[in-house]
């Protein structure tokens, strides 16, 4: 037997989903055709995600996503990385690379976690927080892999992002909601994906895994 659900919360996530999707916005009678319900309900949902700021209202009337829906996504970052740094870690110590957890934040690719080998000499410093587009980069470009479905199971690349480094990542798949990637990064000489890769994929279905 179907479990029960409210009929109300689940127009209200419906709500936000269309809105994120919308970059320019909608207006009530827009929203209420997408949504395929009456103004009415439409009028009653938007005024209360206003009052908990997870819609907004621009100069124009448009509805948007609202500032409400930062401060939950925040908490839910501490939440990835404590789930991902044991599989970082792992990475990172098995391949002598530096190893990140990296998210996608709108067009952006965003690193959430970074572990660093502990055996090495040298090694690349990744600051957690850095930002760069999603197409440059193997982090940003394996996003783009799962984004699109594409089949590839990694992205590699070199100096994109640095002179001298060396990246692969894989995309974590099968989470929904999240578009992330985890991988490695180095610099100097080749990186051996044949060898390399399998690990990273690994590692990338097992953050999945902890996610699922």
């Amino acid at each position: 037997m179907a479990a029960e659900t409210s009929q109300t919360l689940d127009r209200g996530l419906r709500v936000l989903d269309v809105l994120a999707s919308s970059t320019d916005g909608l207006t009530v009678t827009e929203l209420a055709g997408r949504l395929e319900v009456n103004r009415t309900v439409v009028y009653r949902l938007v005024s209360t995600l206003e009052q908990h700021a997870l819609v907004r209202r621009d100069q124009r009337g448009r509805l948007h996503v609202g500032l409400g829906v930062l401060h939950l996504a925040s908490a839910v970052q501490p939440v990835l990385r404590d789930l991902a740094v044991p599989v970082l870690r792992e990475l990172a110590e098995a391949v002598g690379c530096t190893a990140h957890l990296t998210v996608a934040d709108g067009e952006e690719a965003l690193a959430l976690a970074v572990v660093e080998p502990s055996w090495t000499d040298f090694h690349v410093s990744y600051r957690v927080g850095s930002r760069h587009p999603l197409a440059q980069g193997a982090a940003g470009k394996a996003i783009l892999l799962g984004r699109s479905n594409d089949p590839a199971p990694y992205a590699v690349t070199v100096g994109e992002l640095q002179a001298g480094a060396r990246g692969l990542a894989a995309p974590v798949r099968g989470v929904d909601g999240l578009e992330a990637s985890v991988g490695i990064v180095t610099l100097g000489g080749d990186v051996d994906a044949e060898a390399i890769g399998p690990l990273v994929c690994r590692a990338a279905a097992e953050v999945a895994a902890r996610l699922t």
